[in-house]
Protein backbone atom coordinates (compact mmCIF):
# COMPACT_ATOMS: atom_id res chain seq x y z
CA UNK A 1 0.00 0.00 0.00
CA UNK A 2 2.77 2.21 0.52
CA UNK A 3 3.68 1.81 -2.92
CA UNK A 4 0.64 2.99 -4.18
CA UNK A 5 0.41 6.15 -1.81
CA UNK A 6 3.59 7.38 -3.08
CA UNK A 7 2.40 6.74 -6.48
CA UNK A 8 -1.05 8.85 -5.88
CA UNK A 9 0.65 11.73 -4.41
CA UNK A 10 3.01 12.09 -7.58
CA UNK A 11 0.25 12.34 -9.88
CA UNK A 12 -1.00 15.66 -10.96
CA UNK A 13 -4.17 17.04 -8.94
CA UNK A 14 -6.39 17.04 -11.58
CA UNK A 15 -5.81 13.09 -12.23
CA UNK A 16 -5.70 12.01 -9.09
CA UNK A 17 -9.24 11.11 -8.43
CA UNK A 18 -8.91 8.90 -11.17
CA UNK A 19 -5.88 7.96 -11.05
CA UNK A 20 -5.80 6.52 -7.83
CA UNK A 21 -9.09 3.96 -8.47
CA UNK A 22 -7.15 3.00 -11.40
CA UNK A 23 -4.25 2.36 -9.22
CA UNK A 24 -5.93 0.09 -6.63
CA UNK A 25 -7.62 -1.75 -9.00
CA UNK A 26 -4.21 -2.83 -10.64
CA UNK A 27 -2.62 -3.21 -6.94
CA UNK A 28 -6.01 -5.69 -6.21
CA UNK A 29 -5.40 -7.32 -9.27
CA UNK A 30 -1.96 -8.12 -9.04
CA UNK A 31 -2.11 -8.86 -4.71
CA UNK A 32 -5.43 -10.23 -5.08
CA UNK A 33 -5.94 -14.49 -4.43
CA UNK A 34 -8.50 -16.81 -6.14
CA UNK A 35 -9.46 -17.83 -9.65
CA UNK A 36 -10.87 -14.22 -10.27
CA UNK A 37 -8.03 -12.32 -9.45
CA UNK A 38 -5.31 -15.18 -11.04
CA UNK A 39 -7.54 -14.56 -14.55
CA UNK A 40 -6.96 -10.89 -14.48
CA UNK A 41 -3.39 -11.12 -13.72
CA UNK A 42 -2.86 -13.47 -16.68
CA UNK A 43 -5.14 -11.25 -18.96
CA UNK A 44 -3.21 -8.26 -17.70
CA UNK A 45 0.14 -9.67 -18.13
CA UNK A 46 -1.24 -11.32 -21.87
CA UNK A 47 -2.30 -7.73 -22.80
CA UNK A 48 1.19 -6.31 -21.52
CA UNK A 49 3.01 -8.63 -23.67
CA UNK A 50 0.57 -7.87 -26.55
CA UNK A 51 1.08 -4.25 -26.53
CA UNK A 52 4.64 -4.59 -27.01
CA UNK A 53 4.41 -7.74 -29.26
CA UNK A 54 1.96 -5.50 -30.89
CA UNK A 55 4.66 -1.97 -31.59
CA UNK A 56 7.01 -5.04 -32.28
CA UNK A 57 4.85 -6.45 -35.33
CA UNK A 58 4.43 -2.64 -36.78
CA UNK A 59 7.63 -1.63 -36.30
CA UNK A 60 8.75 -4.75 -38.02
CA UNK A 61 5.75 -4.64 -40.91
CA UNK A 62 7.20 -1.40 -41.46
CA UNK A 63 10.58 -2.21 -41.52
CA UNK A 64 9.88 -5.38 -44.05
CA UNK A 65 7.38 -2.93 -46.09
CA UNK A 66 10.19 -0.10 -46.73
CA UNK A 67 12.85 -2.85 -47.34
CA UNK A 68 11.00 -4.76 -49.92
CA UNK A 69 8.94 -1.68 -51.61
CA UNK A 70 4.67 -2.32 -51.93
CA UNK A 71 4.97 -5.20 -53.95
CA UNK A 72 7.23 -7.62 -53.00
CA UNK A 73 5.62 -7.02 -49.46
CA UNK A 74 2.17 -7.83 -50.44
CA UNK A 75 3.62 -11.41 -51.84
CA UNK A 76 5.36 -11.93 -48.26
CA UNK A 77 2.17 -11.04 -46.69
CA UNK A 78 -0.22 -12.76 -48.31
CA UNK A 79 2.18 -16.13 -47.94
CA UNK A 80 2.75 -15.71 -44.49
CA UNK A 81 -0.77 -15.65 -43.67
CA UNK A 82 -1.54 -18.60 -45.60
CA UNK A 83 1.07 -20.18 -43.99
CA UNK A 84 0.57 -19.19 -40.49
CA UNK A 85 -3.21 -20.23 -40.45
CA UNK A 86 -2.72 -23.63 -42.18
CA UNK A 87 -0.25 -24.30 -39.39
CA UNK A 88 -1.91 -23.67 -36.52
CA UNK A 89 -4.99 -25.42 -38.21
CA UNK A 90 -2.90 -28.40 -38.88
CA UNK A 91 -3.08 -28.77 -34.82
CA UNK A 92 -6.81 -30.01 -35.11
CA UNK A 93 -7.59 -28.37 -32.01
CA UNK A 94 -5.47 -30.34 -29.83
CA UNK A 95 -3.85 -26.62 -27.92
CA UNK A 96 -7.02 -25.55 -26.93
CA UNK A 97 -8.03 -28.96 -25.41
CA UNK A 98 -4.89 -28.72 -23.41
CA UNK A 99 -6.58 -25.35 -21.92
CA UNK A 100 -9.89 -27.34 -21.06
CA UNK A 101 -8.48 -30.95 -19.75
CA UNK A 102 -5.41 -29.70 -17.94
CA UNK A 103 -6.68 -27.34 -15.36
CA UNK A 104 -9.28 -30.15 -14.68
CA UNK A 105 -6.86 -32.65 -14.53
CA UNK A 106 -4.35 -30.49 -12.31
CA UNK A 107 -7.54 -30.02 -9.85
CA UNK A 108 -7.70 -33.62 -9.60
CA UNK A 109 -3.84 -34.22 -8.77
CA UNK A 110 -4.01 -36.24 -11.90
CA UNK A 111 -0.69 -36.00 -12.60
CA UNK A 112 -0.58 -39.09 -15.27
CA UNK A 113 -2.86 -37.31 -17.91
CA UNK A 114 -0.99 -34.17 -17.50
CA UNK A 115 2.20 -35.85 -19.17
CA UNK A 116 0.30 -37.96 -20.96
CA UNK A 117 -1.92 -34.82 -22.68
CA UNK A 118 0.94 -32.78 -23.07
CA UNK A 119 3.29 -35.08 -24.66
CA UNK A 120 0.57 -36.96 -26.92
CA UNK A 121 -0.49 -33.29 -28.04
CA UNK A 122 3.20 -32.56 -28.87
CA UNK A 123 3.71 -35.86 -31.21
CA UNK A 124 0.40 -34.94 -32.84
CA UNK A 125 1.13 -31.35 -33.61
CA UNK A 126 4.23 -32.63 -35.39
CA UNK A 127 2.95 -35.37 -37.37
CA UNK A 128 0.28 -33.78 -38.69
CA UNK A 129 2.08 -30.56 -39.40
CA UNK A 130 4.69 -32.52 -41.32
CA UNK A 131 1.48 -34.23 -43.36
CA UNK A 132 -0.17 -30.49 -44.39
CA UNK A 133 3.60 -29.71 -45.32
CA UNK A 134 4.05 -32.88 -47.46
CA UNK A 135 0.29 -32.13 -49.15
CA UNK A 136 1.25 -28.44 -49.72
CA UNK A 137 4.16 -29.83 -51.71
CA UNK A 138 2.35 -32.43 -53.41
CA UNK A 139 -0.02 -29.57 -54.22
CA UNK A 140 2.67 -27.32 -55.60
CA UNK A 141 3.65 -30.03 -57.63
CA UNK A 142 0.75 -30.46 -59.51
CA UNK A 143 -0.84 -27.61 -59.61
CA UNK A 144 2.22 -25.01 -59.87
CA UNK A 145 1.10 -23.94 -63.15
CA UNK A 146 -2.12 -22.27 -62.08
CA UNK A 147 -0.20 -20.33 -59.34
CA UNK A 148 1.03 -16.99 -60.15
CA UNK A 149 5.16 -17.65 -60.59
CA UNK A 150 6.27 -15.53 -58.08
CA UNK A 151 4.21 -16.79 -55.02
CA UNK A 152 6.10 -20.11 -55.46
CA UNK A 153 9.15 -20.10 -54.21
CA UNK A 154 7.60 -18.36 -51.21
CA UNK A 155 4.92 -20.80 -50.33
CA UNK A 156 7.68 -24.03 -50.59
CA UNK A 157 9.63 -21.95 -48.06
CA UNK A 158 6.70 -21.58 -46.09
CA UNK A 159 5.85 -25.25 -45.87
CA UNK A 160 8.76 -25.97 -44.65
CA UNK A 161 8.08 -23.96 -41.41
CA UNK A 162 4.25 -25.94 -41.09
CA UNK A 163 5.24 -28.24 -38.41
CA UNK A 164 7.28 -26.24 -36.27
CA UNK A 165 3.85 -23.44 -35.85
CA UNK A 166 2.01 -26.57 -35.16
CA UNK A 167 4.05 -27.40 -32.20
CA UNK A 168 4.60 -23.53 -31.21
CA UNK A 169 0.96 -23.75 -31.15
CA UNK A 170 0.49 -26.69 -28.80
CA UNK A 171 3.58 -25.01 -26.34
CA UNK A 172 1.55 -21.99 -26.28
CA UNK A 173 -2.09 -23.70 -25.29
CA UNK A 174 0.32 -25.68 -22.71
CA UNK A 175 1.32 -22.79 -21.03
CA UNK A 176 -1.93 -21.01 -21.28
CA UNK A 177 -3.58 -23.71 -19.06
CA UNK A 178 -0.87 -23.45 -16.53
CA UNK A 179 -1.34 -19.98 -16.04
CA UNK A 180 2.22 -19.07 -17.44
CA UNK A 181 1.34 -15.87 -19.80
CA UNK A 182 5.36 -15.12 -20.53
CA UNK A 183 6.35 -18.55 -21.39
CA UNK A 184 2.68 -18.94 -23.25
CA UNK A 185 2.80 -15.84 -25.54
CA UNK A 186 6.50 -14.23 -25.46
CA UNK A 187 8.03 -16.77 -27.89
CA UNK A 188 5.19 -16.38 -31.35
CA UNK A 189 4.24 -12.60 -30.38
CA UNK A 190 8.00 -11.34 -29.46
CA UNK A 191 10.91 -13.74 -30.35
CA UNK A 192 10.08 -14.50 -33.51
CA UNK A 193 8.87 -11.60 -35.00
CA UNK A 194 12.24 -9.74 -33.53
CA UNK A 195 14.35 -12.77 -35.62
CA UNK A 196 12.39 -12.71 -38.46
CA UNK A 197 14.26 -8.75 -38.72
CA UNK A 198 17.57 -9.54 -37.66
CA UNK A 199 17.38 -12.69 -40.09
CA UNK A 200 16.42 -10.36 -42.54
CA UNK A 201 18.65 -7.54 -42.17
CA UNK A 202 21.69 -9.98 -41.81
CA UNK A 203 20.62 -11.79 -45.25
CA UNK A 204 20.59 -8.12 -47.03
CA UNK A 205 23.85 -7.16 -45.22
CA UNK A 206 25.16 -10.15 -46.73
CA UNK A 207 24.15 -9.30 -50.14
CA UNK A 208 20.48 -10.80 -50.79
CA UNK A 209 17.88 -9.28 -52.52
CA UNK A 210 15.22 -7.28 -51.44
CA UNK A 211 12.67 -9.59 -51.70
CA UNK A 212 9.81 -11.63 -50.79
CA UNK A 213 12.03 -14.71 -51.03
CA UNK A 214 14.46 -13.47 -48.69
CA UNK A 215 11.80 -12.41 -45.86
CA UNK A 216 10.49 -16.39 -46.21
CA UNK A 217 14.04 -17.44 -45.54
CA UNK A 218 14.14 -15.20 -42.46
CA UNK A 219 10.41 -16.38 -41.46
CA UNK A 220 11.30 -19.96 -41.78
CA UNK A 221 15.12 -19.62 -39.76
CA UNK A 222 13.07 -17.41 -37.19
CA UNK A 223 10.10 -20.42 -36.80
CA UNK A 224 12.92 -22.78 -36.08
CA UNK A 225 14.78 -21.06 -33.44
CA UNK A 226 11.38 -20.01 -32.06
CA UNK A 227 9.97 -22.86 -31.81
CA UNK A 228 12.89 -25.37 -30.86
CA UNK A 229 13.67 -22.80 -28.01
CA UNK A 230 10.38 -22.68 -26.73
CA UNK A 231 9.82 -26.56 -26.73
CA UNK A 232 12.86 -26.73 -24.96
CA UNK A 233 12.17 -24.06 -21.80
CA UNK A 234 8.55 -25.57 -21.97
CA UNK A 235 9.37 -29.03 -21.50
CA UNK A 236 11.88 -28.41 -18.67
CA UNK A 237 9.49 -26.28 -16.72
CA UNK A 238 6.74 -29.09 -16.90
CA UNK A 239 9.46 -31.70 -15.36
CA UNK A 240 9.64 -28.90 -12.29
CA UNK A 241 5.90 -29.01 -11.87
CA UNK A 242 4.98 -32.58 -12.81
CA UNK A 243 8.25 -34.54 -12.06
CA UNK A 244 9.08 -37.61 -14.23
CA UNK A 245 6.59 -40.36 -14.30
CA UNK A 246 4.00 -42.57 -16.04
CA UNK A 247 1.78 -41.56 -18.48
CA UNK A 248 -2.07 -41.91 -19.00
CA UNK A 249 -3.16 -41.72 -22.72
CA UNK A 250 -6.74 -40.99 -23.48
CA UNK A 251 -6.43 -40.07 -27.09
CA UNK A 252 -9.61 -41.09 -28.32
CA UNK A 253 -12.02 -38.79 -25.92
CA UNK A 254 -9.23 -35.75 -26.37
CA UNK A 255 -9.52 -36.07 -30.21
CA UNK A 256 -13.35 -36.29 -29.90
CA UNK A 257 -13.17 -32.97 -27.62
CA UNK A 258 -10.34 -31.84 -29.49
CA UNK A 259 -11.57 -32.07 -33.33
CA UNK A 260 -15.01 -29.96 -32.69
CA UNK A 261 -12.70 -27.41 -30.83
CA UNK A 262 -10.81 -27.67 -34.42
CA UNK A 263 -14.21 -26.98 -36.08
CA UNK A 264 -15.10 -23.77 -34.28
CA UNK A 265 -11.69 -22.05 -34.17
CA UNK A 266 -10.82 -23.38 -37.78
CA UNK A 267 -13.58 -21.67 -38.90
CA UNK A 268 -12.62 -18.32 -36.36
CA UNK A 269 -9.65 -18.39 -37.77
CA UNK A 270 -10.47 -18.86 -41.33
CA UNK A 271 -13.04 -16.09 -41.13
CA UNK A 272 -9.91 -13.54 -38.86
CA UNK A 273 -8.14 -13.94 -42.07
CA UNK A 274 -10.34 -14.60 -45.19
CA UNK A 275 -10.16 -10.60 -45.63
CA UNK A 276 -6.35 -10.95 -46.80
CA UNK A 277 -6.91 -14.53 -48.14
CA UNK A 278 -9.64 -13.55 -50.57
CA UNK A 279 -7.78 -9.93 -51.42
CA UNK A 280 -4.84 -11.80 -52.19
CA UNK A 281 -6.63 -14.34 -54.38
CA UNK A 282 -9.06 -11.47 -56.31
CA UNK A 283 -6.24 -8.25 -55.94
CA UNK A 284 -2.41 -7.43 -56.97
CA UNK A 285 0.29 -7.39 -54.15
CA UNK A 286 -0.07 -3.97 -53.84
CA UNK A 287 -3.36 -4.31 -52.78
CA UNK A 288 -2.55 -6.84 -50.32
CA UNK A 289 0.24 -4.31 -49.01
CA UNK A 290 -2.22 -1.60 -47.95
CA UNK A 291 -5.14 -3.75 -46.96
CA UNK A 292 -2.67 -5.27 -44.57
CA UNK A 293 -0.95 -2.36 -43.40
CA UNK A 294 -4.39 -0.98 -42.30
CA UNK A 295 -5.36 -4.36 -40.80
CA UNK A 296 -2.32 -4.71 -38.94
CA UNK A 297 -2.37 -1.12 -37.97
CA UNK A 298 -5.69 -1.85 -35.83
CA UNK A 299 -3.86 -5.16 -34.71
CA UNK A 300 -3.48 -3.67 -31.26
CA UNK A 301 -7.38 -3.46 -30.37
CA UNK A 302 -7.40 -7.36 -31.67
CA UNK A 303 -4.96 -7.80 -28.80
CA UNK A 304 -7.40 -6.98 -26.12
CA UNK A 305 -9.58 -9.52 -26.94
CA UNK A 306 -7.03 -12.30 -27.62
CA UNK A 307 -5.44 -11.54 -24.09
CA UNK A 308 -8.89 -11.51 -22.03
CA UNK A 309 -9.29 -14.80 -23.97
CA UNK A 310 -6.43 -16.24 -23.33
CA UNK A 311 -6.63 -15.58 -19.47
CA UNK A 312 -10.57 -16.53 -19.37
CA UNK A 313 -10.39 -19.87 -20.87
CA UNK A 314 -8.60 -21.46 -17.56
CA UNK A 315 -11.24 -19.87 -15.03
CA UNK A 316 -14.33 -20.84 -17.45
CA UNK A 317 -13.35 -24.22 -17.21
CA UNK A 318 -12.81 -24.36 -13.49
CA UNK A 319 -16.18 -22.73 -13.10
CA UNK A 320 -17.79 -24.74 -15.33
CA UNK A 321 -16.94 -27.79 -12.79
CA UNK A 322 -16.46 -26.28 -9.99
CA UNK A 323 -18.52 -23.30 -9.83
CA UNK A 324 -22.02 -22.00 -10.09
CA UNK A 325 -24.09 -20.65 -12.42
CA UNK A 326 -24.10 -16.96 -11.32
CA UNK A 327 -20.66 -17.00 -10.75
CA UNK A 328 -20.29 -18.20 -14.48
CA UNK A 329 -22.49 -15.54 -15.69
CA UNK A 330 -20.47 -12.99 -13.28
CA UNK A 331 -16.70 -14.23 -14.97
CA UNK A 332 -18.21 -13.59 -18.80
CA UNK A 333 -19.77 -10.78 -17.78
CA UNK A 334 -16.77 -9.49 -16.42
CA UNK A 335 -14.70 -10.61 -19.16
CA UNK A 336 -16.97 -9.05 -21.80
CA UNK A 337 -16.08 -5.47 -20.06
CA UNK A 338 -12.77 -5.93 -19.95
CA UNK A 339 -13.26 -6.73 -23.67
CA UNK A 340 -15.07 -3.70 -24.75
CA UNK A 341 -14.08 -0.61 -23.12
CA UNK A 342 -10.26 -1.34 -23.50
CA UNK A 343 -11.36 -2.28 -27.00
CA UNK A 344 -12.91 1.00 -28.11
CA UNK A 345 -10.85 3.62 -25.73
CA UNK A 346 -7.58 2.04 -27.65
CA UNK A 347 -9.42 2.04 -31.20
CA UNK A 348 -10.18 5.69 -30.93
CA UNK A 349 -6.64 6.59 -30.61
CA UNK A 350 -5.10 4.34 -33.04
CA UNK A 351 -7.70 5.60 -35.84
CA UNK A 352 -6.73 9.36 -34.97
CA UNK A 353 -3.73 8.84 -35.53
CA UNK A 354 -4.17 6.41 -38.76
CA UNK A 355 -2.42 8.53 -41.34
CA UNK A 356 0.07 9.25 -39.60
CA UNK A 357 0.84 5.26 -39.00
CA UNK A 358 0.29 4.26 -42.14
CA UNK A 359 2.79 6.90 -43.53
CA UNK A 360 5.24 5.50 -41.84
CA UNK A 361 4.84 2.25 -44.45
CA UNK A 362 5.13 4.39 -47.18
CA UNK A 363 3.03 7.50 -48.65
CA UNK A 364 1.25 5.32 -51.00
CA UNK A 365 -0.25 2.92 -47.69
CA UNK A 366 -2.21 6.07 -46.32
CA UNK A 367 -4.94 5.33 -49.22
CA UNK A 368 -5.46 2.74 -46.13
CA UNK A 369 -6.86 4.77 -43.74
CA UNK A 370 -10.64 5.02 -44.54
CA UNK A 371 -10.12 0.73 -43.93
CA UNK A 372 -9.19 1.36 -40.60
CA UNK A 373 -12.70 3.07 -39.59
CA UNK A 374 -14.46 0.43 -41.05
CA UNK A 375 -12.78 -2.18 -39.12
CA UNK A 376 -12.82 -0.80 -36.35
CA UNK A 377 -16.51 -0.59 -36.43
CA UNK A 378 -16.44 -4.06 -36.99
CA UNK A 379 -14.03 -4.95 -34.06
CA UNK A 380 -16.07 -3.12 -31.35
CA UNK A 381 -19.45 -5.07 -32.30
CA UNK A 382 -17.10 -8.84 -31.65
CA UNK A 383 -15.94 -6.69 -28.46
CA UNK A 384 -19.26 -6.25 -27.03
CA UNK A 385 -19.77 -9.80 -25.86
CA UNK A 386 -16.08 -10.73 -25.24
CA UNK A 387 -14.75 -14.31 -25.09
CA UNK A 388 -18.25 -15.78 -25.91
CA UNK A 389 -16.65 -18.39 -27.72
CA UNK A 390 -14.05 -19.42 -25.57
CA UNK A 391 -17.37 -19.69 -22.88
CA UNK A 392 -19.37 -22.26 -25.53
CA UNK A 393 -16.10 -24.41 -25.95
CA UNK A 394 -15.11 -24.55 -22.57
CA UNK A 395 -18.80 -25.53 -21.72
CA UNK A 396 -19.30 -28.06 -24.39
CA UNK A 397 -21.28 -26.12 -26.88
CA UNK A 398 -18.35 -26.36 -29.94
CA UNK A 399 -20.72 -27.53 -32.68
CA UNK A 400 -22.97 -25.05 -31.86
CA UNK A 401 -20.07 -22.64 -32.21
CA UNK A 402 -18.76 -24.59 -35.56
CA UNK A 403 -22.50 -23.46 -37.27
CA UNK A 404 -22.33 -20.17 -36.11
CA UNK A 405 -18.67 -19.67 -37.29
CA UNK A 406 -19.81 -21.46 -40.43
CA UNK A 407 -22.73 -18.81 -41.18
CA UNK A 408 -20.23 -15.94 -40.14
CA UNK A 409 -17.84 -16.99 -42.47
CA UNK A 410 -20.16 -18.02 -45.16
CA UNK A 411 -21.60 -14.25 -44.79
CA UNK A 412 -18.08 -12.79 -45.05
CA UNK A 413 -16.65 -14.77 -48.47
CA UNK A 414 -20.04 -13.96 -50.21
CA UNK A 415 -19.97 -10.14 -49.04
CA UNK A 416 -16.08 -10.06 -50.34
CA UNK A 417 -17.24 -11.62 -53.47
CA UNK A 418 -19.68 -9.12 -54.06
CA UNK A 419 -18.11 -6.25 -52.94
CA UNK A 420 -14.41 -6.61 -54.33
CA UNK A 421 -15.17 -6.51 -57.94
CA UNK A 422 -17.33 -3.10 -57.41
CA UNK A 423 -15.33 -1.20 -54.47
CA UNK A 424 -12.24 -2.81 -54.52
CA UNK A 425 -10.14 -3.28 -50.54
CA UNK A 426 -13.00 -0.93 -49.35
CA UNK A 427 -15.25 -3.66 -50.49
CA UNK A 428 -13.09 -6.41 -48.04
CA UNK A 429 -13.17 -4.24 -44.95
CA UNK A 430 -17.10 -3.58 -45.33
CA UNK A 431 -17.46 -7.40 -45.85
CA UNK A 432 -15.14 -8.27 -42.79
CA UNK A 433 -16.59 -5.96 -40.59
CA UNK A 434 -20.25 -6.76 -41.49
CA UNK A 435 -18.97 -10.67 -40.72
CA UNK A 436 -17.90 -9.58 -37.50
CA UNK A 437 -21.23 -7.72 -36.52
CA UNK A 438 -22.80 -11.15 -37.52
CA UNK A 439 -20.61 -13.16 -35.30
CA UNK A 440 -21.23 -11.07 -32.07
CA UNK A 441 -24.82 -11.65 -32.75
CA UNK A 442 -25.09 -15.11 -33.34
CA UNK A 443 -22.69 -15.54 -30.03
CA UNK A 444 -25.02 -13.70 -28.04
CA UNK A 445 -27.83 -15.50 -28.65
CA UNK A 446 -26.44 -18.72 -28.35
CA UNK A 447 -24.65 -18.08 -24.88
CA UNK A 448 -28.33 -16.59 -23.74
CA UNK A 449 -29.87 -19.84 -25.40
CA UNK A 450 -27.74 -22.25 -24.77
CA UNK A 451 -26.24 -21.33 -21.19
CA UNK A 452 -28.80 -18.89 -20.17
CA UNK A 453 -26.43 -16.08 -19.48
CA UNK A 454 -27.11 -13.06 -21.30
CA UNK A 455 -23.60 -11.87 -22.31
CA UNK A 456 -22.85 -8.37 -23.46
CA UNK A 457 -20.31 -5.80 -22.05
CA UNK A 458 -23.26 -3.43 -20.85
CA UNK A 459 -25.33 -6.47 -18.61
CA UNK A 460 -24.98 -6.33 -15.03
CA UNK A 461 -23.44 -9.61 -12.95
CA UNK A 462 -25.03 -12.34 -12.65
CA UNK A 463 -28.25 -11.27 -15.11
CA UNK A 464 -29.28 -15.41 -15.96
CA UNK A 465 -32.62 -16.27 -17.51
CA UNK A 466 -34.13 -19.56 -17.59
CA UNK A 467 -31.57 -22.11 -20.23
CA UNK A 468 -33.09 -23.59 -23.00
CA UNK A 469 -32.32 -26.56 -24.43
Amino acid sequence: MAVIETAERLLPAGLRPAGSRLLRVLAAIVTGHGDKATAQRMALTAFSIRIVSAALAFISQIILARLMGEYEYGIFVFVWVLIVLFGDLSCLGFHTAIVRFLPQYKAAGAFEEIRGLTGTARTFAMLSGTLVMASGMAGLHFLGDRIESYYLIPVFLGLLAMPMIALGDILEGTSRANHWPVMALSPVYIIRPVLIILFMLAAIGAGAEHSAVTAMKAALAATYVTAVGQYIATLLRLRRHYSEGPRRVDFLNWLNIAFPIFLVEGVSFLLTNSDVVVVGIFLEPHDVAIYFAAAKTMALVHFIMFSVKAASGPRFSSLIAEGTREQLAAAAIDAARWTFWPALALGLAVVAAGHLLLSLFGAAFTAGYVLMAILLAGILAKALVGPAETLLMMAGKQNLCVALYAAALTANVSLNIALIPHLGTVGTAIATASAMGVEAILLHIAVRRALGIVLFAFSRPPATIETRA
